[in-house]
């Protein structure tokens, strides 16, 4: 499966260039890889952000690298990425997905969408906040690669809107290859992490100390460990001839298991 390429999708407000760190690293490894900007975000944010629009932006780029890839999503990227890969299994090969292990539930997409509604009031649309954020919260290098690409103030009704209609469980009990549930250890959004593990039929969970939501920014060796090891092993996995979708049906069950990062 040389042939098999990745495609990151990146988090709510920030854009392909929050990748550079894993973008790199794949590169040096030979791995044909892109990097999205979803409808809403980066290059894009003139778009409206739709589920329907950010899954063909994946199904794109993945016909681009040739139709079958290793998809990697953190947060918003996670929870598209799971339902990308729930509609097209023909086209993927495995899933990583980060930050997206709690259920976008009524009482929880209310609240998020009261709290963007407030920052959308103020003066400069949150932009001093979230600056202010990046600056405490981040290390500089990871600060400046979020900050490349622009950060989509405005985004944030659309994404919560259909995020909020979004079955991530049911979704992931659809997908039959490979899946990594990656979170770090502080990370808010875990609370349903077993559950999205139990719906996997082929799943595991990596948890990664010191970490929090954004573990691909602030522990970057880690989280693109966790992908090269994702990738090494959907590549020695058989493909079915006529499907192009790994034979995990045919296989014995692989057990779950858990494990950190380290």
């Amino acid at each position: 499966m040389g042939d098999v390429g990745v495609v990151l999708v990146h988090g709510v407000r920030t854009s392909r260039t929050m990748w550079r760190p894993q973008t790199e690293a794949l590169a040096r490894a030979g791995i044909p890889t892109t990097a999205v900007d979803l409808p809403g975000h980066g290059t894009r944010a003139d778009e409206r952000f739709s589920v329907d629009a950010a899954v063909a932006t994946i199904a794109d780029a993945v016909g681009a690298l040739g139709g079958k890839a290793l998809v990697v999503g953190l947060s918003l990227g996670g929870y598209v990425g799971v339902t990308y890969a729930a509609r097209h299994p023909e086209q993927v090969v495995g899933l990583v997905a980060a930050g997206c292990c709690t259920r976008p539930r009524r009482v929880l997409v209310g609240g998020w969408a009261a709290l963007a509604a407030a920052l959308a009031r103020l003066p400069d649309r949150g932009a001093g906040l979230n600056d202010a954020f990046v600056r405490l919260m981040l290390p500089a290098t990871a600060g400046a690669d979020l900050a490349a690409g622009g950060f989509a103030l405005d985004v944030m009704a659309d994404v919560l809107r259909e995020v909020g209609a979004l079955d991530p469980v049911a979704d992931l009990a659809r997908v039959r290859v490979p899946v990594w549930l990656v979170n770090g250890r502080y990370d808010h959004f875990r609370g349903d992490e077993r559950a999205y593990l139990a719906a996997c039929g082929d799943g595991r969970l990596v948890v990664v100390p010191g970490a929090t939501h954004l573990v691909s920014v602030v522990a970057p060796v880690r989280f693109t460990r966790v992908v090269l090891e994702a990738y090494d092993e959907v590549c020695r996995l058989p493909l079915d001839a006529q499907t192009g979708a790994q034979r995990v049906a045919a296989q014995p069950a692989v057990p779950q298991r858990t494990g950190s990062a380290g």
